[in-house]
């Protein structure tokens, strides 16, 4: 009986420690991924969401309100494998460390790739109209480019099948809205921002 028990202990241990011994570590490209993403994501949780309360029309609102939402949602899903993995949702390592040589393409002021600055969204928080509408596009359209060419990096590179698959899912639809991001600029007669 006691041999019994005891080999119902050590399954139940090794069945615990399994996954977490496979869990990405703290230095993968699916933690950093994961933390940077969710930082990213913030952002334009908090654009999208201008958009929704200050765009002129009622496309601009519902993409708005469609980024807050979507990118909301995957910032739980990310943080969600930080906690399974038993790590930190943050971590001291400068943003994007976890991009392969060469590819990490960070701003000039440590911004990650597309992330507006502070002086972006006053200008983005002070405009109205028809204004607002084009420095908002402008600004997410520039922020998903970045986004996606995170997303990329990781749907290739991520240890683990959830990552890639999910990754390669905020490219698919970063990529649509892209598109309707360009086209909705070229309604208002104005132009994407240079990198």
């Amino acid at each position: 009986m006691l041999a019994a028990v005891l080999l119902l202990l050590t399954g139940a241990a090794i069945a615990y420690l399994i996954p977490t011994l496979r869990a990405p570590g703290d230095d993968s490209i699916d933690a950093g991924f994961a933390r940077d993403m969710s930082v990213h994501h913030a952002q334009a949780v908090e654009m999208g969401m201008f958009a929704y309360r200050l765009g002129s029309t009622d496309d601009i609102r519902n993409l708005g309100y469609d980024i807050a939402a979507s990118q909301q949602w995957q910032i739980g899903q990310m943080q969600t494998w930080l906690t399974h993995w038993n790590l930190s949702p943050t971590s001291s390592n400068r943003a994007m460390a976890w991009m392969p040589s060469g590819m990490n393409t960070l701003q000039p002021d440590g911004r990650m790739p597309g992330m507006a600055s502070d002086d972006d969204l006053k200008k983005l928080k002070s405009s109205t109209g028809k204004d607002f509408d084009i420095v908002w596009c402008q600004l997410m359209l520039r922020h998903h480019l970045g986004g996606v060419h995170m997303a990329e990096v990781a749907a290739k590179n991520a240890k683990t099948e959830e990552v890639r698959d999910s990754a390669e899912r905020m490219r698919v639809s970063q990529t649509y809205d892209i598109s309707a991001l360009t086209d909705k600029l070229k309604d208002l007669g104005a132009q994407p921002l240079s990198s």
